[in-house]
């Protein structure tokens, strides 16, 4: 086990928060989440830092390579529609570009079909 399986294996930000990991592999990462009571903020609606934590847990999946210690430099987030208490929201992260020790990720937040959030990463390399 080794990059992001080996990363996730030792996440208890994600654990504590109930996050699944559907799939990893480099460049690509989907993972979900049901949103809980304790997400939801004074709208009723999910806090969207809870939704920006699923899509950048996606996103660190997507980017850690074997071998690889990859982290964030920066990331974005649009959010579209509102997730509410009791939904399941999937992540699809997909690597855009990668060059030498930098990439580009864009993150899909969705509740089935619906749209919920749009995020973007840069990623960094560490040295070894």
């Amino acid at each position: 086990m080794d990059g992001a399986a080996e990363m996730f294996a030792r996440d208890r930000a994600s654990e504590s928060l109930g996050m699944s990991v559907v799939k990893l592999e480099p460049g690509r990462a989907v993972l979900e989440m049901t949103v809980t009571d304790l997400m939801v903020n004074g709208h009723g609606i999910a806090h969207g830092g809870f939704i920006f934590l699923l899509a950048d847990s996606a996103f660190a999946g997507a980017c850690n390579y074997p071998g690889a210690v990859t982290v964030a430099a920066s990331a974005e987030i649009v959010f579209v529609s509102p997730a509410r208490e009791g939904e399941r929201l999937t992540a699809t992260a997909v690597e855009r570009h990668r060059a030498g020790r930098s990439g580009i990720y864009d993150v899909t937040v969705r509740c089935g079909e619906r749209l919920v959030a749009e995020f973007r990463g840069l990623s960094r390399t560490l040295a070894a």
